[in-house]
């Protein structure tokens, strides 16, 4: 196999110098160029051609935003990894970069008290997704689907809970902009993100939707037409008291390498909810929500899932559709419509039979 080429972007020497270093250890990669800024990057693209790039976003002349403006233009396909510093200020344009069409990010290790855990954090967060994006991502195929009886009638719907990950933030903008104000259930959502970022995300995604959108806090009992992101480093849940259904957080311990995880919400739906219950599962890296779909559809719940053509990753949606727990499997644009005809008419497609 051809090893991964990689062209790293950022107008600090020691980082420059330290990614390269870290990156050129692992066998399958080799950087096969640096740049200070933007201006540079774009002119190395062509000489090195790299199969993915690595973008700082505080630099001089030319910054992040601007550069990957720019890349766009040129090569819309290229994948670019955004790599930000964990403040703030570095989110909201991470985000913003995320709209403007980077594939993934990667943060900068910080506060990690050696060389050696700064180092690790670059094996385990930045490498992956390089991996990811640099080479054709095919997930293993359960070769032994899971068969589920045909069922004609099935619970009115309760709640829809949304498992996502890599290319989330876009994905989620999109779905949930078609939501009506008088959206008739509530929405769980869990992105794979640090704190920082889904609190902004929430407020990033509230602005651009006709529905509420926020981090979820513990206590909160859920709405009807009101979506809550569980909060970056906490796993979200549902309980049933004599009020009603309400939203719990909590930091056991983290599951498919993720916490939050698609899995423990999904469970607690399936709990809750039993058949009332409808998950999504969007683009994302990993298998971060496969059992939890089983739950959902052991308990006479509904999955829908993300095709490939639209999915910035095919990852969690495909380990969900080769385990044969999809109900359907739809681009990225019809799944509002799927989901709210089956809130409406409270019935399963001719399509799921």
């Amino acid at each position: 196999m051809p090893k991964i080429r990689v062209l790293i972007v950022d107008d600090a020497v020691i980082v420059r110098s330290r990614v390269s270093k870290i990156l050129s250890s692992d066998p399958e990669l080799e950087v096969v160029g640096v740049a200070a800024n933007g201006r540079i990057a774009l002119a190395k693209i062509s000489q090195v051609n790299p199969d993915v790039i690595i973008l700082d976003i505080e630099m001089p002349e030319m910054d992040g935003l601007q550069t990957l403006s720019a890349i766009r233009k040129i090569y819309p396909r290229l994948p670019v990894i955004m790599y930000s510093t964990f403040t703030h200020s570095g989110a909201i344009a991470t985000l913003e970069a995320l709209s403007l069409g980077a594939s993934d990010y990667a943060t900068k290790p910080s506060n990690l008290g050696s060389v050696e855990a700064a180092t690790q954090h670059i094996r385990d967060d930045l490498i992956p997704k390089i991996k990811v994006f640099g080479t054709f991502f095919t997930p293993s195929v359960i070769t032994h689907p899971v068969i589920f009886p045909v069922r004609n009638d099935i619970q009115q719907v309760e709640v829809v809970a949304i498992g996502v990950s890599t290319g989330g933030p876009n994905a989620l903008a999109v779905l949930l902009k078609e939501f009506p104000a008088d959206f008739s259930v509530p929405i769980l959502i869990v992105q794979h993100m640090p704190p920082m970022f889904t609190k902004l995300l929430a407020k990033q995604l509230a602005s651009k939707c006709q529905i509420p959108v926020d981090e979820a806090v513990s206590g909160q009992i859920l709405k009807p037409g009101h979506a809550w992101i569980a909060p970056g480093d906490f796993h979200l849940i549902v309980q049933r008291d004599k009020t009603g259904v309400r939203l719990a957080t909590h930091q056991a311990s983290p599951e498919n390498s993720c916490r939050p995880s698609v899995d423990v919400l999904l469970r607690s739906v399936a709990k809750v909810y039993g058949g009332g219950a409808i998950a999504v599962i969007l683009t994302g890296m990993g298998q971060d929500g496969l059992h939890g779909c089983q739950c959902i559809r052991e308990a006479g719940g509904q999955v829908l899932a993300q095709d490939k053509a639209t999915s910035v990753v095919w990852g969690m949606p495909s380990f969900v559709i080769n385990a044969g727990l999809a109900n359907k499997i739809l681009p990225l644009n019809q799944i509002a419509d799927e989901i709210m005809h089956r809130i409406r008419f409270n019935q399963v497609p001719p399509s799921d039979l």
